[in-house]
């Protein structure tokens, strides 16, 4: 029995031969070994093992690393290449108009463009939209921001974001982040998800400002299970 597993980590059993399945499957899946085929959209990352976005390490042949890996760089590069500009807001204007009822929002809110190197890899991003409350979370003004990297901006980026950000703009994934970040020395609840191709917009919360308006042991128990229910 085969098995394919999709974007999402659902897996699919099959007696159909792999050769038949790369053929009906094409480009966006890659071969772990004779048994598996796997969407390049489920893949987070190769180590020891292929570990998949839903948390599942499949097994693979240690030699063919470098192969697995090639292969995947090269399937990403493809969709890079094809994300082009289309329906993009060309200014700073065009951005501010399209999300004007971010404007006022008391929540910090960015639409950010990945930067990708030739590997394939986002290396980092460029914020191209950004309200108020962001330029006050990140400490700068929004000229300050706007236009820029966050590399240029920040020495001190930490990769844990990049990979999520690269996540959801390539493969429209919504993910949730709870993490201290040194950049801004500030604790961070971040929700990102896709908005143009290539770019994914993050709400950004700060965690040593939100307040429990009910601090019984009920909601502690709710919030434990809550944060087990994310880590699964």
């Amino acid at each position: 029995m085969r098995r394919f597993i999709l974007w999402g980590g659902s897996v699919y059993e099959t007696r159909a031969t792999l050769k038949d399945l790369e053929g009906l499957l094409k480009e966006d899946f890659v071969k772990i070994h004779r048994g598996c085929i796997v969407s390049v959209k489920a893949i987070h990352d190769v180590t020891d093992t292929v570990d998949l976005s839903n948390g599942e390490e499949l097994l693979y042949t240690v030699r063919k690393k470098k192969q697995i890996v090639a292969e995947i760089q090269e399937k990403q590069k493809r969709m890079i290449n094809a994300l082009g500009k289309r329906g993009i807001p060309a200014t700073e204007e065009e951005y501010r108009r399209y999300y004007s009822s971010f404007e006022y929002l008391p929540i910090a809110f960015t639409d950010i463009e990945m930067v990708f190197n030739e590997e394939s890899h986002a290396v980092d991003w460029i914020f191209r939209y950004a309200n108020q409350e962001l330029a006050r979370l990140e400490k700068l003004s929004l000229n300050q921001l706007l236009g820029k990297s966050f590399g240029s901006l920040f020495s001190n980026m930490d990769s844990k974001w990049l990979r999520s950000y690269e996540r959801s703009a390539l493969y429209g994934e919504v993910l949730e982040l709870m993490d201290y970040s040194p950049e801004i020395d500030t604790n961070l609840k971040v929700i990102c998800f896709p908005t143009f191709k290539g770019h994914c917009g993050c709400i950004l919360f700060d965690l040593d400002r939100i307040k429990a308006v009910d601090s019984s042991n009920n909601v502690h128990k709710i919030w434990d299970t809550y944060l087990r229910n994310r880590t699964k």
